[in-house]
This record gives C-alpha cells, structure tokens and sequence, in this order.
C-alpha cells in the first residue's frame, strides 16, 4: 500500500493505542512550554520537568526572564545540559518578547521563529500545544525515526521531512500525530530494538519484523 492509502489506518489504530497523547513538557502556559521546549534540546522532558518545576517558580513572566542574571539562570538549568546556549536563548527571546509583543508569546509561526533561540519546531510545539494551532508537524528524533520506518518519507533533514508529513497528513492531525509518534518511539519503536510483535500498526508498517 502507498503511503497515502496507509495514513489513514495508522492515525486510526495511533488514536486508539495512544487516546491522552499530548505533550510530555509540563506547564501552564504559552511561555512556559516555550522555555522548557528550548531546555529539552538534547536533553529529555522527564529532567526538563525537574528543572522546570522550581524554574517557573522564581520567573513567572517575561520580563522575569528578560531581567534574570546570566550566571544565575545558567546555574538554574545547569542539568539540562548545553546552559550557556539556552541561557543566551532564554534571555534573548524574553527581551524580544518584551520589546515586540507587550510580553506575550506571538500566536503566528512567522513571529515565533523571528525570536532568538526559536525554530520552526519550537514554534511548532508551542503553537499546536499552547495555542491548538495546527501550523505544522513537529519532527523529533522519534518522528523522524518512525516517519522513516513506516516509510511516510524517504528524506533525513527535518525540514523536509515535515513538508512529507504535512502533505500526507489531515491537518486536523498534525499536532497530534507528532505527539502519539514520540510516544510510541518511546514505548513501542525504540531505535535499537522496536517491539514490532506488540505494535498497534505493525500490518502497515513496511518495516516491521512481524
């Protein structure tokens, strides 16, 4: 089958093995999901959210944030590894925040990516999850992985890869799509050793060992 005939079947069998699928970053609200999506870079979400937990305790805007000491707030988010990075990042999308928007995180991928330390897959994240944007599709190592897999792209750049999926996918999904991906690459589709004997969607993956 093409990929176009199994989307469908997929996002089905997806919706029903993974029903509460959402982001595994906590928060509660716009700018915290954009903080702790540029501390999860290379780092992962279960120590995002340690960190994180006193983190929004101390900075509760963005002008907290703007104003923060540079060698305190590395010390801060010192474990999620790479802190002198998403500290400049950190700060520098606060003051622009600050400058550009009265403080409040901008709604449009085209404003998003303009602040510093955010990409199109931060935006991604923030808009589908924050505000239920659905403005594109957020290519993690695990969508990327099992994107692959499942043979819904052929390419390796994430850019790329996320212009195959938008394509393929109902845009009603996109959001969700990715979020029940990253789940299932960590539950089901590991990158070593995938349970294909126990995957919800091994009939209609050209990869499985079933």
């Amino acid at each position: 089958m093409k990929a176009a005939d199994r989307i469908g079947p997929i996002i089905g069998k997806l919706k029903r093995r993974y029903p509460d699928a959402t982001c595994a970053l906590n928060h509660d609200n716009a700018l915290q999901l954009l903080v702790a999506t540029i501390l999860s870079a290379q780092c992962t979400d279960a120590r995002v959210n340690l960190v994180t937990k006193d983190l929004f305790q101390r900075y509760r805007n963005a002008e907290d944030y703007a104003n923060a000491q540079p060698e305190r707030l590395q010390e801060e988010i010192k474990p999620t590894g790479f802190f002198r990075n998403k500290t400049k990042s950190i700060l520098g999308m606060a003051k622009a925040l600050v400058e550009r928007h009265g403080g409040q995180v901008p709604r449009t991928m085209e404003e998003l990516v303009k602040l510093p330390g955010v990409g199109r897959k931060t935006a991604n994240v923030v808009l589908g999850t924050a505000f239920g944007l659905n403005e594109g599709v957020v290519v993690d190592t695990h969508v990327s992985r099992i994107a692959r897999r499942l043979k819904l792209t052929r390419q390796t750049d994430p850019v790329k890869i996320e212009q195959d999926l938008m394509r393929l996918i109902p845009r009603k999904d996109w959001t969700v799509f990715s979020h029940m991906l990253i789940h299932h690459g960590r539950q089901i589709c590991d990158a070593r050793k995938p349970k294909c004997e126990v995957c919800p969607i091994n009939s209609l993956c050209p990869s499985s060992t079933v």
